[in-house]
């Protein structure tokens, strides 16, 4: 299956706080917030919501077309993504611009604090769906929220079956926007703090999404997962960690799982366990790209969690 990945590209600047961030906070004075912590380490990595997502389609066998914007420090990045089986012939790089960056302190109770510079991100309206020829499934991942609704409009017109993660954009997208990404959408996945957002900018409930998508997934940390479908709720458990390192590209790596569910023609609830198993091995390293596995290894795994993992006859794995 051609699959397309939309979505933000950019550098993880990733800190980790050596106590609670909420120990700090004084109730009387959040009218006036005024915060430094000091951070045992930091780590520049590759990260990105569109990157992570292919990351992990790449490395159980697919071969994703990642379509998004980059600045020109782009280039390193680009030769890792193909020596890992992204085809990045759809990115564009912006001349005069960096990559957007993401600097994100993380708590000892995985707690975050992060903040999100857009860069060229604020060009991916330039790209479109029009040049990308065939396409059995795409992601619609956070990215220029005009892009994004840009890219659900070409979707719905070209008939291209299209997953809408509207993940941290839910709280800068207006109520309209949110909407105009979930109507017509074949999956709809956010986690459950995004949903409460997302219900109260748009009034649309669980119920009322299906109304206007086929499927809603939504994620909840080590609590796992459910999908949503007209005909009832399942409840999808987290895979136990070996260890906990990193939550960064977790959700980004269960959408990668979640994907090849569906790109193999696997019933829903196997698909979000195999995108159970994809985030519980990015959560075991630093950043959304920093784990490796084989198939067979994945399998596995998912064997010891799941039970058996039947893939349809003709289906590539």
């Amino acid at each position: 299956m051609r699959i397309v990945v939309t979505g933000s590209i950019a550098f993880d600047y990733l800190m980790s706080f050596p106590g609670k961030f909420t120990e700090h906070f004084l109730p009387e004075h959040m009218h006036r917030v005024s915060l430094s912590f000091l951070v045992d380490t930091m780590d520049k990595r590759r990260g990105g919501c569109a990157p992570n997502i292919a990351y992990t389609l790449a490395l159980l066998g697919e071969r994703p077309l990642l379509m998004a914007t980059a600045g020109e420090d782009f280039g390193d990045y680009r030769l890792w993504l193909d020596s890992a089986g992204v085809d990045t012939s759809l990115v564009s790089q912006v001349g005069g611009k960096f990559t957007a960056s993401f600097f994100c302190s993380t708590d000892e109770h995985n707690n975050q604090i992060a903040s999100f510079y857009t860069g060229a991100m604020a060009d991916a309206g330039q790209l479109s769906f029009r040049s990308v020829g065939e396409c059995g499934l795409a992601i619609i991942s956070p990215n220029d929220p005009g892009a994004m609704v840009q890219y659900a409009e070409e979707c719905r017109t070209l008939g291209i079956p299209y997953i809408f993660d509207p993940g941290q954009q839910c709280a800068r997208m207006s109520g309209d926007e949110l909407k105009d990404g979930v109507v017509g959408a074949q999956l709809v996945i956010v986690n459950d703090y995004e949903f409460e957002l997302l219900r109260e900018k748009t009034g649309l409930r669980e119920a009322d999404v299906l109304m206007n998508a086929r499927t809603l997934v939504i994620t909840r940390g080590e609590q796992g997962s459910s999908v949503y479908t007209r005909d009832g709720r399942v409840d999808v458990p987290a895979v136990t960690p070996h260890r906990i390192v990193d939550p960064t590209g977790v959700g980004d790596a269960y959408r990668g799982g979640l994907m090849k569910g569906m790109a193999l023609g696997l019933p829903l609830e196997v698909c979000a366990r195999v995108g159970s198993v994809a985030a519980t091995y990015a959560l075991e390293h630093l950043g959304g790209q920093s784990h490796a596995y084989t198939w067979h290894e994945f399998r596995q795994r998912y064997e010891e969690h799941f039970g058996s993992l039947t893939v349809p006859a003709g289906a590539r794995s």
